[in-house]
């Protein structure tokens, strides 16, 4: 089946809380890719709303783009996903990012902190399964959400890469997605280093944050311009978030054990960081 000349060529996956935005932006920096900037959920949560609906995200394509794709993270982890891709898109190129899963669910918990949605440390969240949002956890579960997306997908088909990587060796992570959705690559060193959607990011106080939502759309046109910083960066702080005590981390450590090892059996990664000693979480 042809792809719709509207359609992703290439569908960056996840995960979820693995700097995905990052390699977004920089595919965003080359003039023969077009990725419009929300993440539209499709496959995930809005396949019911219908691919005229999905079809909207690309309406503002270049005639002349190479490449065409989208990212959303939540792709990977979807029970649904990989299967609906693989019925509409099943020629898509597929990117997938890695972070360890220990660090990815404790940002997890923190973008919820941050937000407001929870105010209880980590041990509330991070200890079981059994808590209101199961995901923090099953969302790093990796191994066992990549098995449906190869028994759909051929394997080169699907270029997974590591969180750690991205630091080290950007141009060479820029250059080996660029090559594998067939574009030739742009890489821009002076925006290598940018932190997209980092919790360590200044942010307006919670209740500061709720009594603005209802003039969200008002101000948006004034983001960006240097009243608007200037008056934003006086009221913002850094947030100071619950720490990740190290018995929780060992804790982690544990219950993503086998599935790191799986993961590195299937893939031929290797995730020897992840197993060694605990790291503070960015």
């Amino acid at each position: 089946m042809k792809p719709k000349d509207w359609q992703p060529s290439f569908l960056v996956i996840g995960a979820v809380k693995a700097a995905t935005t990052w390699i977004q932006a920089r595919l965003q920096d080359n003039p023969a890719i077009f990725m419009p900037d929300p993440e539209p959920h499709y496959f995930s949560a809005g396949y019911d709303r219908g691919v005229s609906w999905y079809r909207n995200f690309f309406a503002d394509r270049p005639k002349d783009a190479l490449a065409i794709g989208e990212k959303s993270a939540d792709y990977l982890a979807h029970p649904l996903a990989a299967q609906r891709i693989a019925r509409d898109l099943p020629h898509a190129r597929l990117v997938l990012q890695l972070r360890n899963p220990i660090d990815r669910a404790y940002s997890d918990y923190k973008m919820f902190y941050r937000r407001g949605t929870i105010t209880g440390a980590p041990e509330q969240y991070l200890r079981s399964l059994d808590n209101p949002y199961p995901r923090f956890l099953q969302d790093g579960l990796y191994a066992r959400h990549l098995a449906r997306w190869y028994d759909l997908f051929p394997r080169e088909q699907i270029l997974i890469y590591l969180y750690d990587d991205v630091t080290v060796q950007p141009q060479r992570i820029v250059e080996a997605v660029s090559s594998h959705i067939g574009v030739p690559p742009v890489f821009r060193s002076e925006r290598a280093g940018a932190q997209e959607n980092s919790s360590r990011s200044a942010i307006l106080p919670l209740s500061l944050r709720k009594a603005l939502a209802p003039l969200k759309d008002t101000v948006r046109p004034l983001r960006g311009t240097s009243v608007f910083e200037n008056v934003r960066s006086l009221l913002a702080r850094e947030m100071a978030y619950p720490p990740l005590v190290p018995g929780l981390r060992e804790h982690l450590r544990d219950f993503y054990a086998r599935d790191v090892e799986t993961l590195e059996a299937i893939c031929g990664l290797d995730l020897t960081r992840w197993k060694t000693a605990a790291r503070s979480a960015a």
